[in-house]
């Protein structure tokens, strides 16, 4: 009798797309140590974004070898790869609370249907680049700069990283399924084997080493591409042999309205968070146009240097999001906000660190990138100003993922929406009226500090209406 129940129970998961009880295990988002899990799950994404962060930056480094026209063009190719990492990473996160919350509840059908629609907006997503590479990149150029060679270098560069965009929605999707069943290591690799693929392929393909022709600015657009390709790849193939809590079926899918509607109500708002990223460096670099275009250029040079900084909170991020989502859906409420508490603390110390960093040697990290005199004396100062909001950002990316993480992806939203448009660009705008364009680097400090003061507000109201009421149970 007791062996048919057992068997009536295998059969009843195996039907909801789980593994048979005799091979299940219970996920360890739910049992290990929490310190420990969190380390775990982070350390492996925050070393691959570091890497993902070098090959970005020595991406600039080789371009910078050709002209500082060639930065600048790259430098203003940024707020359309940030709206590319914005469709792709909104719906990874989407993806990633509900599957990750799913796991949690032990509801597997809904874990498989939570991936298969993933993987069908990551096609959509690339579909929709195809097109705008196709149609909208030169136009985008002309329009914030008359200089020739900066467009045709910019047409040249982001052409192709619109077109070949299939490559990075395949490795955000598979990467982001492989985080939220618990397989950060597996992810990690999959991005080094995208960045080291780039790393390698940028100075054969900008200066033609190998009997490869020599290709500038096209050639660290096909590195770029290409690295993202052999990553997607890398990761399918992973998902497919090890990912067992996840199974693919693609036999008689039809995209689910239901299922991408809970992924977007979740994934919309860290679009439309990172799309006004967009916004904002594109506003950026009207207002700093006026003064020269090496003010953009600096503009541009940090975002690659403050990446190196960004992207291992980032990593904590992501490793961070399905053990909140987990214990979530679990209903484990010391293991969540234990979680939390450690993410902050760990957060805040990398971003200490990076303050330091660009007070100490902001003129070794300029001449990376070959800077002339002009961007020396414009860098410097420019580097010191704005990583002061470094001091304040640990505590608020940190904040607004969590309020994905529990559903409340919307505080995050309004929060990035007033700190990039209603305060840093007006912000900017009314600093640039000083004439001198130091004054325009404190504008990051002054929205960082606003976000601050309505993260602390979200905080209090989100543990009001959400953590205490989960139910305790122990670690």
């Amino acid at each position: 009798m007791l062996e048919d129940m057992n068997e009536n129970k295998d059969k009843e998961i195996q039907e909801k797309g789980a593994p048979a009880t005799e091979n299940f295990k219970e996920n360890k988002m739910g049992t290990m140590p929490v310190n420990q899990l969190l380390l775990r799950m982070s350390v492996p994404m925050m070393l691959s974004m570091l890497v993902q962060a070098l090959y970005n930056i020595v991406d600039s480094i080789f371009v910078a070898k050709i002209s500082e026209d060639a930065l600048t063009a790259v430098s203003l190719a940024f707020p359309m790869q940030t709206l590319m990492i914005a469709l792709g990473g909104g719906m990874g996160v989407g993806v990633n609370a509900l599957l990750s919350k799913a796991l949690g509840e032990k509801d597997y059908e809904r874990v498989n249907s939570a991936a298969k629609n993933g993987i069908f907006l990551a096609g959509i997503n690339a579909i929709i680049f195809l097109v705008v590479g196709l149609t909208v990149v030169r136009p985008f150029y002309e329009v914030q700069t008359d200089n020739q060679d900066i467009i045709n270098y910019g047409v040249d560069y982001l052409t192709i990283v619109c077109c070949c965009s299939f490559g990075i929605y395949c490795q955000f999707i598979f990467e982001r399924l492989l985080q939220s069943t618990g397989k950060t290591t597996f992810a990690m690799v999959t991005q080094l084997i995208g960045a080291v693929t780039n790393l390698i392929l940028d100075p054969i393909f900008i200066f033609g080493y190998f009997g490869i022709p020599k290709m500038g600015v096209a050639g660290a657009a096909i590195a770029t591409v290409i690295g993202q390709v052999f990553a997607g790849i890398a990761a399918i193939i992973i998902n497919v042999k090890f990912n067992d809590e996840i199974k693919l079926d693609f036999k008689g899918f039809v995209p689910s309205g239901h299922i991408i509607g809970k992924i977007y109500s979740v994934g919309v708002p860290s679009i439309i968070m990172q799309s006004i990223g967009s916004i904002m460096t594109y506003g950026m670099n009207q207002i700093l146009m006026v003064f020269s275009s090496t003010a953009t250029a600096v503009f541009g040079v940090y975002f690659k240097l403050q990446s190196f900084i960004f992207m291992p909170v980032f990593g904590l991020n992501n490793g961070m999001v399905p053990i909140i989502a987990f214990n979530y859906g679990a209903q484990n409420r010391e293991r969540l906000v234990k979680t939390m508490k450690l993410s902050m603390v760990y957060a805040i110390s990398l971003m200490c660190l990076g303050t330091l960093i660009f007070n100490l040697i902001p003129e070794k990290l300029l001449m990376l990138f070959e800077a002339s005199e002009q961007m020396l004396s414009m860098g410097v100062p420019a580097l010191r100003i704005i990583s002061l909001h470094f001091l304040l950002a640990g505590f608020c990316i940190i904040g607004g993922s969590v309020f994905q993480a529990l559903g409340r992806a919307v505080y995050s939203m309004i929060n990035s929406i007033c700190r990039q448009i209603v305060v840093l660009l007006p912000a900017a705008w009314l600093l640039s009226k000083l004439g001198n364009v130091n004054y325009v680097w404190f504008a990051f400090p002054i929205a960082e500090l606003m976000s601050l003061t309505m993260t602390s507000i979200f905080m209090v109201k989100i543990n009001r209406e959400i953590i205490s009421k989960i139910g305790d149970k122990t670690c």
